[in-house]
């Protein structure tokens, strides 16, 4: 019963994690997150749940960015911009998702889009201002 409580209390602190951040983190940023208040808690333990949530559609995955699978606790539909320098992801809230492309996709495959996310890439305005004063 034990292994079980620790078990849900980690799943839980993943979750969590993720919810309450808008970093969208990479497994090793939750798993460096977690450590001070989960010392016993393994990278394997994150990646474990990370992929459990991703199947059950409580999180997603913003896919390879730099090399690296990000997540996002905010499943909603909403507009991120990547930096290229920092890999910084941001959420656009000020943008609509683009929920008509799915509908114009759909029309052009003449079958059904599920999903549409869409990122920017660029320079966010912190790393384009150090550049200018290097």
């Amino acid at each position: 019963m034990e292994t079980t409580t620790k078990q849900f209390r980690k799943r839980n602190a993943i979750l969590e994690c993720l919810r309450m951040t808008d970093t969208h983190p990479s497994a090793d940023m939750v798993h460096e997150m977690l450590k001070a208040g989960h010392p016993d808690i393994s990278l394997a333990t994150v990646y474990r749940n990370l992929s459990l949530f991703k199947a059950q559609g409580i999180i997603q995955s913003l896919g390879m960015i730099h090399g690296i699978e990000r997540f996002d606790g905010n499943t909603e539909p909403h507009v991120h911009f990547v930096c290229n320098c920092c890999t910084a992801v941001q959420d656009l809230h000020q943008m609509d998702a683009p929920q008509r492309l799915c509908g114009e996709a759909a029309q052009h495959i003449g079958g059904q889009v599920d999903a549409c996310q869409l990122m920017f890439f660029g320079t966010c305005r912190a790393c384009l201002a150090k550049n200018q004063s290097a």
